[in-house]
């Protein structure tokens, strides 16, 4: 039937409101969905996969293909009724369980959960920013990699809402898209001045257009947004930029066709059967739920097949033109498996075998990433304070997209989703920060953790003893934030030792993010602890010859003072096992063999931690074995602040010898 389609024939239009009916069908079925940007923005959808986007439906994850990330997640029927029309594998059964537990088409996109999404959204804003780390991604890798032939060239589209503009993470990651020059990058703004409770206009009211021309973008505006030949030129603009992203405004009209359209009541709420009734008899379209015309689906599929038939046959040949070292490293893209074998790296202990933990990652990173092409990662405006920078490892910019170096700015927001936007393309990124700031990467660190994305963070300053900054850069309940993220890996090494166990497992494991704190101040490189073990997440330190009379558990640089009151102690006749603790979700994983061989249940157990108390409830049932902190800090030295809180070596003695007798 394909081979008898004659292009000029199609109905585009009638193919568009297919998509329409179909997405508020799948709404209706589930009682819950957002039927007003199905309605107002499936011109822009359509023609997007039907004349630009270059994919390959049979193969969604074709390394080479255009990325489309639905920032305005609330969207999900469209894009769901879309792909059915464009041949990725949802079936109509996939697009009635719209919603529906364990289904294909979950309420908001997810990453590996859909054919064709290419990144999990929801929470607004997220999506264009981590778009822009796929354009980053993109730019790095062909500037790399097209030496004799052109082989990576996709494009990064994004279909974004009022909502998406209204949050603060797209505008930090609009200014740094612009900064650097990431012309392949195409945001689709659905423009139709409403959101949930309002019109635009109470809330948001600022001209979009000069905001985006004076952070170094195209803007392109297109009046009518059901007129998809509009959208179609817009589109094409777009793409014969060299210099400058390009954002595509497109006046439409939220819930088109609806009772309701132009109104918020249309936005998040399904139509009433009326409604819908009227909407199809409009549109020349059957009132009978998921009644589709299969000419229109082949119609949309021809559309596609015609231009993106040979585009993976394409890019397998130019693959083949590569070195075998470029062709390896481009198998690490293209894969899931993330691990980076661990090399033995000479480690240059510091005269006086002293160094902060922070300075030990400095050395590590710097030993692995400068000639890894897999890794590169920047800072919020912290590079001298986090121990980030990659020395000789030149800087990422619009003049060079191989630097190592990415200078984020004061972007925190858009440093975590961009990061995902990277590891969505292949890379081990990692974004580094104060642990105190860490608060502001909490929704892209969620979204790392939910797409299962190899992404490092990186958190210096980790404890109440960097003093005199005050509680305002002193975390306290940040670790416990860390340690209850499902699926995030969090460490707290004590010393050099435990930060090379640390990014060992880390760079080691196959997939998912890591997190990984630091101190500031210089601590002794410690006899006691094992890089070896730190992969268990805990492990004994310091034993004694006889059972303990106590057991005293810690992590970071508490655990230096917990190993001088346990050595001072012993002289008094108390016998104390310290374990250090340098990852609690590890330990919590290992065997109840492995767990009652450390914390045998009829020993006594002391926390020494300067964090919430609450990270600790799986192994300390009485919270007066608990010397943690529950209040903010305060402004003066290490000393003096560790004094005020009871974590100073003499406080210390004097609470574990109590609760020991």
């Amino acid at each position: 039937m394909m081979n008898q389609i004659v292009k000029e024939e199609i109905n585009e239009q009638r193919i568009i409101d297919q998509i329409r009916c179909l997405g508020i069908d799948m709404i209706d079925e589930a009682h819950s969905g957002h039927p007003g940007i199905v309605l107002g923005a499936a011109p822009i959808l359509y023609t997007l996969y039907a004349h630009h986007l270059r994919v390959n439906p049979k193969n969604p994850n074709f390394y080479n293909r255009d990325r489309f990330v639905m920032s305005a997640g609330h969207g999900s029927a469209l894009l769901y009724a879309t792909l059915f029309f464009s041949c990725y594998d949802l079936t109509l059964d996939d697009l009635k369980a719209f919603r529906k537990i364990d289904s294909k088409t979950p309420g908001h996109p997810e990453y590996n959960k859909t054919p064709g999404v290419d990144a999990t959204t929801g929470p607004l804003g997220q999506g264009f920013a981590t778009a822009v780390g796929m354009a980053m991604a993109e730019a790095t890798l062909r500037t790399r990699y097209n030496k004799e032939k052109e082989l990576i060239n996709f494009n990064t589209y994004v279909l974004c809402s009022d909502g998406d503009l209204m949050e603060g993470i797209s505008y930090e990651a609009a200014s740094l898209a612009g900064t650097l020059k990431l012309n392949k990058l195409i945001v689709l703004y659905d423009s139709n001045d409403i959101c949930l409770d309002s019109e635009t206009k109470k809330t948001f009211n600022e001209d979009i257009s000069m905001r985006f021309l004076s952070q170094g973008w195209n803007v392109i505006k297109v009046p009518e947004g059901n007129n998809y030949e509009l959208i179609n030129k817009a589109i094409e603009e777009a793409k014969l930029s060299i210099d400058k992203p390009t954002l595509i405004e497109v006046k439409t009209t939220i819930g088109e066709y609806s009772k309701y359209q132009g109104t918020p009541k249309v936005h998040g709420t399904p139509l009433e059967k009326e409604d819908i009734k009227q909407i199809k008899e409009r549109v020349g379209i059957r009132d009978i739920p998921f009644a589709i015309s299969q000419n229109l689906v082949d119609e949309m599929q021809f559309l596609i097949n015609e231009r993106c038939a040979d585009i993976e046959n394409e890019f397998n040949e130019s693959l083949n033109s590569l070195s075998e070292e470029d062709k390896k490293e481009l198998e690490y893209f293209m894969n899931d498996d993330k691990s980076i074998k661990w090399k033995e790296i000479f480690y240059d202990a510091p005269e006086g075998n002293e160094e902060s933990t922070r300075d030990t990652s400095k050395k590590i990173l710097n030993a692995i990433v400068k000639d890894c092409p897999y890794m590169f990662g920047g800072s919020a405006d912290l590079f001298k304070a986090n121990k980030t920078y990659i020395d000789d490892g030149e800087d990422f910019s619009s003049e060079n997209y191989l630097g190592k170096n990415i200078f984020y700015g004061v972007r925190e927001h858009a440093m975590g989703a961009i990061s995902n936007g990277l590891a969505l393309c292949g890379f081990r990124p990692y974004a580094s920060t104060f642990l105190s700031f860490m608060d502001y990467l909490k929704p892209s660190m969620r979204l790392s953790a939910m797409m299962n994305q190899a992404v490092i963070y990186i958190f210096s300053h980790d404890s109440i003893s960097v003093g005199e900054d005050g509680p305002t850069h002193q975390p306290v309940e940040q670790l416990l934030s860390l340690r209850s993220l499902p699926n995030l890996d969090t460490f707290r090494p004590a010393d050099a030792n435990e930060v090379i166990g640390s990014y060992k497992y880390i760079l080691e494991k196959q997939n998912g993010p890591s997190a990984i704190t630091l101190s500031r101040n210089t601590v002794p490189i410690l006899e006691e602890t094992k890089v070896g073990e730190v992969e268990k997440g805990g492990y004994i330190a310091l034993d004694t010859n006889k059972k303990p009379d106590g057991i005293v558990i810690s992590s970071g640089e508490e655990l230096h003072q917990v190993l001088q009151v346990a050595k001072r102690l012993k002289t008094k006749g108390i016998e104390i096992r310290v374990v250090s603790m340098p990852n609690l979700g590890r330990f919590l994983k290992q065997s109840e063999e492995y767990i009652e061989n450390i914390l045998p249940v009829e020993i006594r157990k002391i926390v020494v931690e300067a964090s919430s108390e609450f990270s600790w409830s799986k192994l300390i049932y009485n919270i007066k074995y608990l010397i943690t902190l529950d209040e903010f800090g305060a402004s003066g030295s290490k000393e003096d602040v560790y004094k005020k809180y009871g974590f100073d070596v003499d406080s210390l003695e004097e609470k574990i010898e109590n609760l020991l007798k």
